[in-house]
């Protein structure tokens, strides 16, 4: 693992010896041939019924194991394609296994076919055998899905359809996006062309000429490439929403819905919570604004923090010794799992070109190991979304052990898993007394920044994306329309935090967020992630070191039950009603009054 300023590079060898080396060709040729003989036998067998029982409950524990070989192989290319997205050999290798992902789909064809029409008396009787009532709940989702589905045949031509159509408007995306490079004015007259994925750091640059700059030339970047986002979002939204209606399926959101593991109640009632909290949200950016002599900030402004006179920029090791510090001083388990992490070489933070934009963590649960995407590039934010996926590395962490099955949580709760990382950060950071006041004021300041983001911002998202569909379902939407809907959401969230001219209209084009093919609406899950956290965070500091093993069993419970019964079994609450989700929004008026006093006590310049 090779280690310097700029950050860290990831050893994938455990994954496979060598790319296309003579392990993952073997492996991959296997898998293949797994897969159609799934295929085969699940196409020639009868729907479940006590005479073919045994039967499926065979095939569904060999598709358990293919799917964890899939996930493993997808997790690999992912990795190397992420950390080198101009090498066209791992692009050609997305695609081929895309491929492969959608013939194990077509067993997974048959698997709803067997589930759909079954008695209820024969299903309940099939999910409590021996070697499959660990993954229950994993099957009833897949019979609820069943509900859902067209023919058979429809949804094999669907599944090979989107290969080459459906997946293909992500890739194109991907590959655009990363090869994406802006001209960069610098304050002092310098003009320097610079890889996308250094946009959204000098944004957030404590110099905000710098950060106005950036935002000026990225965006006339994102705006040579436009049209081609705008076919991909239009594409994209067209087939969901014809796939939709051929599936039975009411409302754009309900798939959203049945993969976050929420009812529409829940997140009506969460939204209902934040439309009646948005100026106490609004008003930490209001404070930030004031505390610069200014009345409210611009879109791109969001994340960036005050220009302190202590902030700086962070080394990779200093990013990396802040993170490790905060967490061992408030959560030791998770302090000793990232230095074990970075030790591993399961981290790729690294500063460079040809690297594709954004932060993730992904992993093998055939090997039990995880790995954590970013680009580091000394940002404070850099330092927040280390923790944040370190967040998620931690929950993949603890469920290394259970049935690959009962892994499979909804983003809500994975969301909640890391933005609880964040919340770990922050403490750790206010409780050193070591740390001066200015640097305790910079980490609140992103602590609160982040707060405003995650309830504003994501606002923002999932107003702009519901109107999009709505709008989608009479016909394409222009890049003109796109624009205008993206400026009207923003300033009907923001408020008057919003300076006059500051919306980013672009922002549909620049956030990846929004062509992701595997699900729609990755929004609001980061709202609820959020607020779910700051309520477990609650419960932890009441508590102390003894909530942190009800938060581990809320963890692993999380790939087992939906949202709604993972609160109410670990937390004992209502997430249907706005007032659990009022409670954590109330709940940043007191790091707001620290924030102000804290703002009084260090000079910051205007």
């Amino acid at each position: 693992m090779k280690s310097d300023k700029k950050g860290v590079q990831w050893d994938l060898k455990s994954f496979f010896p060598a790319f296309d080396g003579p392990e993952m060709r073997a492996f991959k040729k296997k898998l293949g041939a797994d897969i159609a003989v799934l295929q085969k036998k699940a196409a020639a067998l009868a729907p479940l019924s006590p005479k073919t029982a045994n039967a499926w409950e065979k095939l569904l524990l060999a598709a358990e194991n293919a799917e964890t070989r899939l996930g493993h192989i997808f997790a690999y290319v992912g990795c190397l394609g992420a950390a080198h997205a101009e090498n066209e050999a791992y692009a050609a290798e997305e695609a081929a296994l895309s491929s492969l992902g959608a013939e194990y789909s077509k067993f997974g064809v048959d698997m709803l076919r067997a589930f759909k029409d079954v008695p209820e008396k024969t299903f309940a009787a099939f999910i409590r055998r021996e070697k499959l009532r660990d993954v229950a709940y994993s099957l009833k989702r897949v019979r609820e899905q069943a509900r859902r589905t067209m023919s058979p045949a429809e949804e094999k031509l669907a599944a090979d359809l989107s290969v080459d159509g459906f997946q293909s408007w992500n890739r194109l995306y991907n590959k655009i996006s990363s090869k994406l490079s802006f001209e960069m004015c610098w304050p002092d007259g310098r003009v320097e062309t610079l890889p996308i994925s250094r946009w959204r750091a000098l944004m957030s640059d404590p110099d905000r000429a710098v950060g106005r700059a950036a935002f000026e030339g990225g965006n006339k970047a994102w705006a040579s490439i436009e049209d081609s986002c705008a076919a991909a979002l239009n594409a994209m939204a067209g087939t969901r929403l014809t796939l939709y209606r051929r599936r039975g399926i009411k409302h754009f959101l309900d798939q959203s819905l049945f993969g976050a593991g929420i009812k529409r109640s829940t997140l009506d009632a969460m939204y209902a919570a934040v439309e009646r909290n948005l100026e106490p949200v609004r008003e930490i950016l209001r404070v930030k604004a004031a505390a610069m002599g200014r009345k409210g900030i611009a879109f791109y402004e969001r994340e960036a923090p005050l220009p302190l006179k202590d902030s700086k920029t962070y080394s990779w090791e200093d990013g990396s010794a802040k993170v490790e510090a905060a967490f061992s001083r408030v959560y030791p388990g998770l302090g000793a799992f990232y230095k074990d992490f970075v030790r591993k070489g399961w981290l790729e933070s690294e500063a460079r070109g040809g690297k594709r934009p954004g932060a993730f963590c992904t992993g093998s649960h055939l090997t039990g190991e995880g790995r954590v995407f970013m680009t580091f590039n000394g940002t404070l934010g850099d330092v927040n979304t280390l923790a944040h996926e370190m967040g998620h590395a931690w929950h993949g962490h603890l469920m290394k052990e259970m049935r690959a099955w009962a892994t499979e949580y909804p983003m809500t709760l994975a969301e909640t898993a890391s933005i609880f990382g964040e919340h770990l950060l922050a403490e750790g950071i206010q409780g050193d007394p070591a740390v001066p006041q200015a640097q305790k004021l910079i980490m609140l300041d992103e602590y609160l920044t982040g707060a405003a983001v995650t309830i504003l911002d994501i606002t923002v998202r999932f107003r702009f994306e519901k109107a999009f569909h709505e709008e989608r379902q009479r016909g394409e939407v222009s890049p003109a329309r796109l624009r205008e809907l993206m400026a009207q959401a923003q300033r009907q969230v923001f408020g008057d935090a919003l300076t006059e001219g500051g919306e980013d209209q672009l922002f549909w084009a620049s956030k990846l967020h929004f062509y992701m093919s595997g699900v729609s609406f990755y929004n609001y899950p980061y709202t609820f992630g959020f607020l779910m956290a700051a309520t477990l965070f609650r419960k932890f500091k009441a508590e102390g070191p003894a909530f942190l093993p009800k938060y581990e069993a809320f963890l692993r419970l999380t790939g087992s039950d939906t949202a709604e019964g993972v609160a109410r079994r670990s937390l004992g609450a209502d997430i249907g009603k706005p007032e659990f989700w009022e409670t954590a929004i109330k709940g940043l008026a007191g790091p707001l009054a620290e924030y102000k006093k804290l703002l009084d006590a260090v000079k910051t310049p205007a």
